[in-house]
């Protein structure tokens, strides 16, 4: 479990207002919604494929970036992908980890997730929130509304989607409106990760961008991590890897995980 220093340093941060959370697919997993093996899947029976054939060509981004070269654009899988990200009102209103990220009234919550889960959440309970996609809804944010910002992009705008390979690619130059927007919104808060793997490239790539952007910025030693991030087992190497970025890992159990993620975001209020 984290550690009690953990929560106490992240609930005192989030009290003072300078925690941003940074939500993954992983917080979602209780709900049922579709893996990237099943999503493979579903973009080969699209494309006339054997999906275990199809799975044997490339990694999932080059096989997503395929799909697009081959059908012209990305509709019909988005389409589909809109229809399976959309659990039932009930299934969000029972989730204890999205109430919890409601009751904490956060400024700002930035996801990978391209469903609105999160935002239905906030709307099940008559809570304003303003989507942030791309830098005309920037412009257009309520002063008073949480801002739970897509960084890989939403199913309501095709060509903010972070899919394909390409759009990866373009996503670690860093530079668009909403990565911006982040540099600027991060510089004297701190980022908590949840429902990531340590594996994930771009994920791991951002925070060292983070990092190298916090070293520009003169600071004390006894200052914050720039990053917490939740696992369900780290280990030696990969705690001894982020610690240099200055990103605290935050273990969690992983024989319950749903549980054990409920009972750290409990701790945070």
């Amino acid at each position: 479990m984290a550690s009690t220093d953990q929560q106490t340093a992240l609930r005192s941060i989030r009290k003072d207002g300078k925690l941003i959370p940074f939500i993954g697919a992983g917080l979602s997993v209780p709900l049922e919604l579709p893996s990237w093996p099943e999503l493979i899947d579903i973009i080969a029976e699209q494309l006339g494929y054997d999906p275990e054939v199809f799975k044997l060509s490339g990694n999932n981004l080059q096989l997503a970036e395929y799909y697009v070269i081959t059908k012209g654009s990305i509709g019909d899988l988005r389409s589909e992908m809109d229809r399976l990200f959309y659990p039932k009102d009930e299934k969000i209103a029972s989730s204890r980890s999205h109430n919890l990220l409601v009751d904490m009234r956060f400024p700002l919550i930035y996801t990978t997730n391209y469903d609105r889960i999160i935002e239905r959440a906030f709307e099940l309970r008559k809570i304003p929130c303003h989507t942030i996609a791309s830098i005309d809804d920037i412009g257009t944010a309520p002063s008073q509304a949480t801002q739970v910002v897509k960084f890989h992009g939403t199913f309501t705008n095709d060509a903010s989607l972070v899919l394909t390979e390409s759009s990866y690619f373009d996503r670690l130059e860093f530079e668009s409106a909403i990565d911006i927007k982040l540099r600027a919104d991060m510089l004297g808060k701190c980022l908590l990760f949840i429902g990531y793997s340590l594996s994930d490239i771009n994920i791991r790539y951002m925070l060292y961008k983070l990092h190298k952007l916090r070293d520009q910025v003169k600071r004390d030693t006894n200052r914050t991590p720039s990053a917490f991030l939740t696992t369900f087992g780290a280990g030696e190497v990969q705690r001894a890897l982020l610690d240099r970025w200055d990103v605290s890992v935050v273990e969690l159990d992983p024989t319950d995980k749903q549980q054990s993620m409920e009972k750290f975001l409990e701790g945070l209020l």
